[in-house]
């Protein structure tokens, strides 16, 4: 990430045509990045019970994370199959089985985070930065929140859920500098 922060400063400064060839290529690789991203967030199933990841390798991408629907699955796909100058698609993305007692463990967790006066704020939009997996009653916490007081908020919370057998706590800090 401060490697395309540097480059972003570059090419600000001292214009595209002072670049050396191999960094304007990481360039269009951000680019890609950036679409992929946006792809993934603005597919119309995707929200705080997936959990999604890509890996790009050159123009190749590799799609990472957990859905709940397959058509979650399927639509990331093509989305990002559909994107200009993406090359081979790897999907690894994993749809969780069908558990009507995960579906319950899912309702009580997202309760009792975004119930409370602290977190609360990371369920205003529509794409959560918190989500939620559940699979065979374990939970795991991914995503980003703004400090290490909310992560341990968000953990704590997901433990005190009936049911529920373990937490694996995920949630990475937004750093600030």
């Amino acid at each position: 990430m401060k490697k395309l922060t540097f480059l972003a400063f570059l090419l600000l400064a001292f214009g595209a045509s002072m670049l050396p060839a191999q960094e304007q290529a990481t360039q269009p690789a951000a680019q890609l990045g950036n679409d992929i991203r946006n792809a993934i967030l603005l597919a119309p199933h995707y929200g705080v019970f997936n959990n999604l990841a890509f890996k790009l390798d050159g123009n190749d991408v590799t799609l990472l994370g957990q859905v709940l629907l397959p058509i979650t699955k399927e639509e990331i796909s093509r989305r990002v199959a559909r994107l200009a100058g993406t090359g081979k698609v790897t999907d690894n993305i994993e749809v969780l089985p069908l558990s009507n007692s995960d579906d319950a463990l899912r309702l009580q967790v997202y309760r009792r985070l975004f119930g409370t006066s602290d977190l609360y704020r990371y369920a205003l939009s529509p794409n959560p930065s918190i989500h939620i997996m559940v699979k065979g009653g374990r939970v795991t916490l991914e995503g980003v929140v703004s400090n290490e007081g909310d992560s341990r908020i968000a953990y704590m919370g997901a433990r005190k859920v009936n049911g529920v057998l373990s937490v694996t706590n995920n949630l990475k800090i937004l750093s600030t500098k």
